[in-house]
Formats: C-alpha cells, sequence, structure tokens
C-alpha cells in the first residue's frame, strides 16, 4: 500500500471534501441543502457541479461517465459515454454537462418490469441521486442514480428506498416534534451489512458447471471433515485468503466504503466482511459495490467468490445481516436506550413503533428476504427460522412486561463482569446477551435482521422496514398530537402499554431452531412461510397495498410489477438449475460412472485370465452396487425430464414456481443423493469435476 489509509480512503470519490474544494460558495451551499434536506436542484447548480465534477474525474484517469442504477435484476447496470466531443475539425474537446449529469436514457424495456413496459416502449430515464457520491470505477465516472419508465414508474431499487426513507423521516420527525424536540429536521435509516461469502480455486470453480450457472452445487458427496471441529470461525487466515483481503480492502477503501471487519466464519472457505454504519441509500450502493469487487478481486488472486446462499450441501450457508437504526440529523440514535431505558420515553415509543411493525408486517419482512437460494438457509441450524419474531433481551422485555402490568420496574444496573485471574479487566456486562436464532434482534442500540440472504439486494429489506415503521410511527403521532403535560403523558403510558400488550405475540427470546418454538408461534399466529411461492402472494395483499400506497413508496401498479418479477425469478431460477442438473448428469457424471464400471469390469476380467480361479467378488460387488445407482439416476433423470417439459408448458408464474418448488425440486434431491452415493465410489480421476474436498479445504 503506497499511500495511508487516509490518503487512500475515498480517493476515487466526489465527495463533500471534493465539491466544497472545487464548487463556488454559492452552489455547494445550493447542492448541500438538496443533500441534507431534499430540496429541488436547479440546473444552474447541475451544470456548475457537472464541469467540477469532470474536471476531477479527468484528473483521475476517466475517459467515460455512466449512470450507475439498481434494476430490478438486483444487481447493478451502466452504460458508458465518453466525454469525447469531436469539435468537427479533426479535434476534440472534453464535455460534461448538466443535463448529462441529471439524467440519461437506457433501454427501459430490456430490463424486469412485471407488466410495467411492453417491449415496443423502450424509452426509460435515469436521475442524478445527489445523496450518493459519485465514484470513479476503472476508467469511468460512475454517478447513482434512480431509474423510471416514461410515465414514471419505478423500475429500479434505488427510488423506492429513497421514498420509504423520506417516510420514516417525515413520521419519526414528527413525532420527536410532539415529544419537544423541535430542533431536529431529519431522521435518518442506517445501516450497517454484514457480507458473508466463500472463496474457491477459480480451476476448481471452472471445472463446475452447477457453480458457474447456478452459483451453487448441486452434487457433491460431503467431505471426511466440515465444520464440526468448529476450528474455522474466527481461525487464522489463510495466507492467500489474506492477501484477497488486504487489496479488496484498499478497493473498498478508495471508494469511501468503510469496510471494520474481517474474519473466517462457520463453514470451511467461508469468511465474513463486516462496514462501519452509513445512511441506508449509501450503505445499499456501497454493499452492491461490496459483491462486485469481491468477484473483481478474487479473481485476480485465482479465486473464486461465491455470494450463493447456500453454495454447499451440509454446512453453513451465507447470510447478510441487516444492522438498521434511526438517527437525527443533531446526532442522536434513537434506538439507544440509555442507562436507564425505563425512564427514556423516547426510546420506548420507538421501540414500541418497530415491535408494532414488526408483528403487524412480519409477512412483509418474510417476503423481502424470499428467494431460491435463501429458501435452501432459512430454517437451518446456522439461519433463522423462516418465522418472523424478535428478540430484545431480558432487560427490554422485562421494562415491556412492567408497562403492560403496570409495575414498577427494578433494573439490575449496571453489572462489572470478572472472570477470574486478576491480571485481566473488569468489564461493563451489557444489557443484553445476543440471540442469532432470532430473525430480528435487538443488540444494544440498533435491531440486527438476520435473514436477508448473501446475494440480496438490501434495498427491498429497508424498503418495508422503513415503510412499516413509518405506518406504527403515524399512528402514534394520531394518538399524540396536540397534546401536551400531564396529558400527554398519559397517553403516552396508554400507547406503550396497548402496544407492548397488543404486540406481545412477535416477541421472543428463546431458541429459534427447536420445533417447539414452531408449535409455539403456530399457536400465537405468527405466519411460517416456509417458501418463496407460498410467501409472495401475500405481498399484493390489501393491508400491504395500501401500507405502500398511504406512504407513498409504491403505487399498486409497481407492487403487482414487483410480485410479478419476484414470482418469475423463482421460476426461472429453478429451471436453470434443473436443466443444468440434467446436462451434468446425462453429458458428464453417467458417462464418468459407466468409464469406471467398464474398467473394474476390464479388471476383474483380466485378473481371472491371469490367475484362473481367482475371486472377483469385490469388483462384482462394486460393479452391482454402481450399476444399480447408474439405473436410478438414469430412470430418474428422465423423470426430471418430463417435469420439465411440464413445468415449461405453464404461462401462471405462481403455478409453476409451486410446481419447481414442490416437485422438480424434489426430484433434483433424489437425483442429487443418488449421484452423491455414487461419487463417494468413484475415484476422483474418473469424476468429471472437482469433489467438496477440493473446493474447501484446497486453498
Amino acid at each position: 500500500m503506497s499511500k495511508s489509509i487516509p490518503e487512500l480512503y475515498g480517493s476515487l470519490v466526489f465527495n463533500d471534501s471534493e465539491m466544497k474544494a472545487r464548487l463556488p460558495k454559492d452552489i455547494y451551499k445550493a447542492l448541500a441543502k438538496t443533500i441534507n434536506s431534499g430540496s429541488h436542484l436547479e440546473l444552474d447548480v447541475a451544470n456548475s457541479v457537472a464541469v467540477a465534477m469532470k474536471e476531477w474525474a479527468l484528473e483521475h484517469g476517466a475517459t467515460h461517465f455512466t449512470h450507475w442504477f439498481q434494476p430490478m435484476t438486483g444487481i447493478t447496470a451502466e452504460k458508458h459515454d465518453s466525454f469525447l466531443s469531436p469539435t468537427g475539425v479533426g479535434e476534440a474537446i472534453m464535455e460534461f454537462s448538466g443535463k448529462e449529469l441529471v439524467k440519461g436514457e437506457p433501454d427501459a424495456s430490456s430490463f424486469p418490469s412485471g407488466g410495467l413496459r411492453a417491449t415496443f416502449e423502450a424509452r426509460g430515464y435515469t436521475a442524478w441521486d445527489p445523496t450518493s457520491f459519485a465514484f470513479i470505477k476503472g476508467h469511468t465516472l460512475c454517478i447513482p442514480t434512480a431509474f423510471c419508465s416514461y410515465s414514471g414508474e419505478a423500475l429500479d431499487k434505488k427510488t423506492p428506498l429513497l421514498r420509504s426513507m423520506e417516510a420514516v423521516s417525515k413520521e419519526a420527525t414528527h413525532l420527536l416534534h410532539i415529544l419537544g424536540k423541535t430542533d431536529v429536521k431529519r431522521v435518518n435509516t442506517t445501516v450497517g451489512a454484514e457480507q458473508e461469502y466463500f472463496l474457491v480455486d477459480k480451476e476448481c470453480y471452472r471445472l463446475r458447471k452447477d457453480l458457474i450457472f447456478c452459483r451453487r452445487t448441486l452434487f457433491g458427496a460431503p467431505a471426511p471433515k466440515g465444520q464440526e471441529m468448529d476450528d474455522h470461525y474466527f481461525g487464522s487466515i489463510k495466507p492467500r485468503v489474506e492477501a484477497f483481503m488486504e487489496e479488496l480492502n484498499e478497493e473498498l477503501w478508495k471508494l469511501g466504503i468503510p469496510a471494520k471487519t474481517e474474519h473466517n466464519e462457520v463453514a470451511p472457505a467461508q469468511h465474513e466482511l463486516a462496514p462501519v454504519f452509513e445512511s441506508v441509500n449509501v450503505a445499499v450502493d456501497h454493499n452492491q459495490l461490496v459483491m462486485e469487487l469481491m468477484k473483481k478481486v478474487a479473481d485476480r488472486h485465482d479465486l473464486a467468490c461465491l455470494l450463493h446462499e447456500k453454495p454447499f450441501e451440509g454446512i453453513n450457508g451465507s447470510g447478510k445481516h441487516n444492522n438498521w437504526a434511526l438517527s437525527t440529523d443533531t446526532g442522536e440514535n434513537l434506538l439507544n436506550p440509555g442507562k436507564t431505558p425505563a425512564e427514556n420515553t423516547q426510546f420506548l415509543l420507538f421501540l414500541a413503533a418497530v415491535v408494532e411493525a414488526v408483528d403487524d408486517y412480519a409477512d412483509l419482512l418474510r417476503i423481502s428476504v424470499a428467494t431460491a437460494g435463501n429458501d435452501h438457509r432459512l430454517g437451518a441450524n446456522e439461519a433463522p427460522p423462516a418465522v418472523v419474531s424478535m428478540f430484545l433481551g431480558e432487560e427490554l422485555e422485562a421494562v415491556a412486561d412492567s408497562i403492560k402490568s403496570e409495575t414498577y420496574f427494578e433494573g439490575k444496573g449496571a453489572v462489572q463482569m470478572s472472570i477470574g485471574p486478576k491480571v485481566l479487566p473488569h468489564f461493563t456486562k451489557d444489557n443484553t446477551d445476543r440471540n442469532r436464532t432470532s430473525p430480528f434482534a435487538f443488540t444494544g442500540n440498533k435491531f440486527e435482521f438476520r435473514m436477508p440472504g448473501s446475494s440480496l439486494s438490501l434495498s427491498g429489506p429497508n424498503v418495508i422496514l422503513n415503510t412499516a415503521v413509518a405506518e406504527s410511527l403515524a399512528g402514534f403521532c394520531k394518538v399524540l398530537d396536540g397534546l401536551t403535560g400531564s396529558e400527554l403523558d398519559l397517553a403516552i403510558h396508554k400507547l406503550l402499554k396497548d402496544t407492548f400488550t397488543d404486540h406481545a405475540r412477535i416477541i421472543f427470546n428463546g431458541n429459534g431452531y427447536t420445533d417447539e418454538w414452531l408449535a409455539e408461534a403456530k399457536k400465537r399466529g405468527l405466519p411460517n412461510l416456509k417458501s418463496t411461492p407460498e410467501a409472495l402472494p401475500h405481498l399484493i395483499a390489501e393491508k400491504n397495498i395500501e401500507l405502500f400506497t398511504k406512504h407513498h413508496v409504491l403505487t399498486k401498479e409497481e407492487l403487482f410489477s414487483r410480485y410479478e418479477i419476484l414470482l418469475e425469478d423463482y421460476a426461472k431460477t429453478i429451471h436453470i438449475e434443473a436443466k443444468t442438473m440434467e446436462e451434468m448428469v446425462q453429458k458428464d457424471f453417467l458417462p464418468s460412472l459407466f468409464s469406471y464400471v467398464n474398467d473394474l469390469a476390464c479388471t476383474g476380467s483380466t485378473k481371472k485370465e491371469l490367475v484362473p480361479g481367482i475371486t472377483t467378488k469385490a469388483e462384482e460387488k462394486l460393479i452391482t452396487k454402481l450399476s444399480g445407482l447408474a439405473d436410478t439416476i438414469s430412470d430418474e433423470l428422465d423423470t426430471l425430464k418430463d417435469m420439465i417439459g411440464t413445468a415449461e408448458g405453464m404461462d401462471d408464474y405462481l403455478k409453476a414456481g409451486t410446481y419447481y418448488h414442490d416437485t422438480i425440486l424434489a426430484e433434483m434431491e433424489t437425483i442429487r443423493l443418488a449421484v452423491n452415493d455414487a461419487e463417494v465410489l468413484i475415484p476422483e480421476d474418473y469424476l468429471p469435476y472437482p469433489t467438496y474436498d477440493a473446493l474447501l479445504f484446497y486453498i
């Protein structure tokens, strides 16, 4: 690293300090007002910003610019245009206008639109988002933008997120004004996104069609050793992985992404990166860049980065924990309980609002993480169950109970931890333990939503969290507005009591992995939406349509479009997996199996020729076993082909998705188990792909 970290950090970002240094004072002031308060941006301001942004980009070697946006594919998109502008006399100048900065025109019909755009309706617009700084990637200036259709519908992940941020800010600010905090002008959602991922050798990756096409292994007998020794978690990082992490950190820091923590995760070959908290809009943008750079940097180290939620059967999958909080523009964290949370009225109100929001819209939170990949992960002993519940910890649950019962809460106060040896320092015990089985856990001054999968855009979960909490806060404001003094105090007390009483069912501090909890959750009436096709129809339930339209986050048409897109994505994902399995078995695995059986038969025949009367029992036993498995695999493959044909004839994506989940995935599991049984009997030299041994342990 030639530069120090402070010099490196943000060096490829047109950030606030660059704008302040390069823009005229009045222009900088106008832009800052747009960023901080959401006021309209005038074209003369945009023109001035564009000139400064272009000059800065050229100084850093950029030759092109792009409107960087996030369509409904869940990944990012970009179309590059050069700054080049011919003068007509065989020369050229480098130009970039305010109009080019604020608006672009990509093809809106070539991205998923869920029926909002027909093929012939191609025009779409990208609009500059000044709240997320422009940055340089390679030789291109990337300008974060929103993406909408010609008729104004949101076709991206960013637009609803920005709308939801405005909704929760409006209602949270209103409530704070009722409480006397009139100096607060805006409330921001902050997020820290912990990113889990796997690293495997690139050559091994290239020999696995399932990893290339499906991002997960469709076959693979377990390695002799998995994660049962608990020796990988927080273990010493291997030199090759450490070199990857070092370069990744440098690339992220250049882009102003505050990568903070890195470590080995539970499963072999699994790792995690965690950043410092940021505004949710920026955090989502940055997480998209984190995933992109992980893949690019891994490739430079002859590695492949796997972001699928369950790339390997039998070991932990990967999640992306969404650490969510609310902070005022005056610097106050609204989810900080302070030293005496029972006496912190402001904290209790915002806590109650979140409790109500999670209970009322648990179905939406489940939907926000519903993907084909995450269905393999949720509910296993590595991730939260598909049932949404909240963990508050002993102290906060006791506070809520005392409010419900109108009894005095007697806190334990700070407890000093002493673990024996005098040489070790004493420290203050946290007021709550951590619960890794809880989908939605309070962790001191924030909530950790643990259900999102590792490849997911975090826009969806945060759109729902922001909007649901905005709805609860709006209800609180309606009850408390206009009250002062003792009337306000009494109304708050009743509101807290009613809220914690009415929504007590969502609070669960125990082990979310047990069957007993699932039975208890059912008694409480909590939804258990086990699969994506089962969950998605709830997205367009009347109460959810009303939520999004009321707060102007999504129109009814935009909501239905996302329902269609998610269903289509699920069906297509399983279809690709089924076709990949068909090809791998037909073209690769069965020929390898037959080749080994043939060699076994030749070995047996040769033995008998050389030594008359010698036994070939071992060869015959293995041939019989493998031939039986080959017949099973062949027969089941024929069944799978028929099923794929049936699914391809379905034009209803909900019907197709349900069929893929209930029927085709079950058949694929049958084939997987048979292939795995055969794999362990075949020498690796015959196998057409690297085994789990090589994928997980050969770095």
